[in-house]
């Protein structure tokens, strides 16, 4: 058996108990620090109007001197759900656009990781929110949470169609006046087109019927086959 030098070995130990605790001690302050200064981020999505006003409505309360709260129509409260489903759609729209956005800005280091860690957040927040959709909508109506988010797609296309036919008909006033102006300005430039074209051949006209002044003082002169025919008659 060999005999083992405790007294040898006691430094190293001492030292790497040392390094241990030191290290655990840094990966728990940064772990809590990383998880305050995630808390405290803004978050991604503003308030969640349309949960709101489905749990306000789902869990009313009694008014003052009545001990019964006011019962809500089943129809609403669908209602309310499925407004609230057509809100998380749009909120997916805008998390699958700004996915691979944010992912190649990250790489690219011209964001930071907190922008990252929001955005992070907010899409576990909507994995959480369209679990609680289709577990309310199974409660209210069996097999809805089935074919609740594809209604409330439908809904979303009409209503970014019907917004884009407003926003078209809203422009058609502006486009008239534009094509008015541009008109005007057009026959202007060719109504000065067609007067200086004007000016041009009345200039044109006018030197060409200028007299040709004509020297009578010049002799004229005589052919010659008529001053021989004179000189034979005499």
């Amino acid at each position: 058996m060999f005999d083992v030098n405790w007294r040898g070995l006691l430094l190293p130990l001492a030292y790497l108990a040392v390094l241990v605790g030191t290290f655990m001690t840094f990966s728990t302050v940064y772990r809590k620090r990383k998880a305050v200064r995630s808390a405290n981020l803004a978050p991604w999505f503003g308030p969640h109007l349309q949960r709101n006003i489905y749990l306000s409505l789902l869990h009313m309360e009694p008014e003052e001197g009545s001990e019964k709260a006011p019962k809500v129509p089943d129809s609403v409260i669908r209602a309310a759900l499925l407004r609230r489903a057509v809100e998380d759609i749009h909120r997916i729209i805008q998390i699958r656009t700004a996915k691979a956005a944010c992912s190649s800005l990250l790489q690219r280091g011209s964001v930071g990781d907190d922008l990252w860690q929001r955005f992070q957040r907010a899409e576990k927040e909507m994995e959480d929110e369209l679990r609680d959709v289709v577990m309310e909508a199974n409660a209210l109506v069996p097999g809805w949470g089935q074919v609740i988010f594809q209604s409330a797609n439908e809904i979303a296309a009409n209503k970014l169609l019907r917004d884009r036919l407003d926003e078209i008909e809203a422009r058609t006033e502006q486009d008239k006046e534009w094509w008015e102006k541009r008109r005007a300005s057009i026959k202007q430039d060719f109504m000065k087109e067609l007067d200086a074209e004007s000016e041009k051949a009345q200039a044109k006209a006018g030197s060409e019927d200028e007299p040709v002044l004509v020297d009578t003082d010049t002799p004229s002169a005589t052919p010659s086959g008529a001053s021989k025919k004179k000189k034979g008659k005499k």
